[in-house]
């Protein structure tokens, strides 16, 4: 057995496992023994293309950023955890001074040291280290799993909580009914949202949003031959509107847009369909440029606004929701792996399928050290 195990993305469509060295904690620090990650987008992004937009990847790197794990071992400076503590790991470490830092905006900071973002390694090894007060304890009815899945969670919470401050018996449509769309709608349920719309062009994941969130689906027409994606959009509004009475104002306008998918014709759609002084937040990543109909957005007045990752409380507020029951990760992992079938994870999420047939929402693979069926 080695020391550190670790799970590298060496160049495009090229991974393998590698023994890494067994790190120290440095003052506020501490060493977690990793025991659950999921695989996200990006990571699989990262593997079939080698970068996002500015973010490429030059040198060998650890993959992985949803984790969970029990501290091993604990800097001098380190306060509020001792060694055997099971945490949910926020992968993100700032610089703690700039103008961002300090208005309450860490999710901005330009010297952001996040996990399997190059240059920085990820957490599919099987120790990481990690400043303290970026690890979160799990209350005793949570599992490891769970505690890996916060970290998607947060960026629901953030979107739909923090950024959008969505308010009780509002009206949501959620575009895309992937891990961050699912988990936006249960943010939503979870936050007293009177309706929520769950938007997808595959069939099969709006029954899933229905049965976990969602309480009514949504299935957009297909493109005309030579439509213009705009003119589609045009067309989807009113499709909507017609088949879900939404309406322009009151009631039964919608409150918030959430697009969790990135696609140009859901943010057109999105923009055509919000209500009079509503708001929209964008979550999904696409295309770097995108048509909008900005003098919608303008007349209508639309709160439009960027959601990016995580902020201060989002991780707090994302294991309570869970912790009180009001939000039920677990049907959300669909396929565990051991750690030494993480190449087959990464292939399985990339088909969106396992050979068996069944669909992906989340995959989960365990540490080195951890049977796949221990949820711990």
């Amino acid at each position: 057995m080695s020391d550190n195990p670790s799970f590298v993305l060496r160049k495009i469509e090229e991974v393998v496992f590698e023994d890494r060295p067994v790190p120290e904690p440095q003052n506020d620090e501490v060493i977690v023994a990793v025991k659950k990650t999921g695989i996200c987008g990006s990571d699989v992004h990262y593997l079939v293309h080698g970068r996002i937009g500015d973010f490429v990847v030059e040198n060998p790197m650890v993959l992985g950023h949803e984790s969970a794990g029990i501290i091993h071992k604990v800097g001098p400076k380190a306060r509020n955890l001792k060694v055997g503590d099971r945490v949910a790991m926020e992968p993100g470490a700032t610089c703690r001074t700039c103008d961002d830092c300090k208005r309450g905006r860490y999710e901005l900071c330009p010297d952001m040291v996040f996990a399997a973002t190059p240059p920085y390694d990820g957490t599919l090894a099987r120790y990481y280290t990690i400043p303290a007060d970026l690890c979160y304890k799990l209350p005793a009815n949570l599992t490891l799993e769970d505690g890996a899945m916060m970290e998607p969670l947060s960026v629901g919470v953030h979107s739909v909580a923090n950024i959008s401050q969505l308010r009780a018996n509002q009206s949501v449509v959620v575009f895309g009914a992937g891990p961050v769309g699912l988990l936006c709608m249960a943010v939503a349920r979870a936050l007293g949202a009177s309706r929520v719309i769950a938007v997808d062009i595959v069939p099969s994941r709006l029954e899933f949003a229905k049965n976990y969130a969602a309480t009514d689906a949504y299935l957009p027409p297909k493109m005309n031959e030579g439509e213009t994606r705009q003119a589609y959009s045009e067309r989807n509004a009113t499709a909507m509107r017609e088949q879900l009475g939404i309406e322009e104002r009151g009631p039964n306008g919608i409150d918030l847009i959430v697009e969790a998918s990135g696609a140009e014709v859901s943010i057109q759609t999105g923009i055509l369909i919000v209500k009079q002084g509503g708001s929209y937040v964008q979550v999904g990543m696409g295309a770097a440029n995108v048509n909008i109909p900005i003098t919608t957005l303008l007349t209508k007045e639309v709160n439009f606004r960027g959601s990016f990752r995580y902020g201060p409380g989002d991780y707090q507020l994302a294991i309570a929701l869970v912790a009180q029951g009001k939000i039920d990760l677990k049907p959300l992992v669909t396929h565990r792996f051991p750690f030494d079938k993480a190449a087959e994870a990464f292939q399985t999420t990339r088909d969106g399928k396992s050979p068996d047939g069944k669909t992906v929402i989340k995959a989960v693979i365990s540490g080195p050290d951890v049977s796949p069926d221990d949820l711990m």
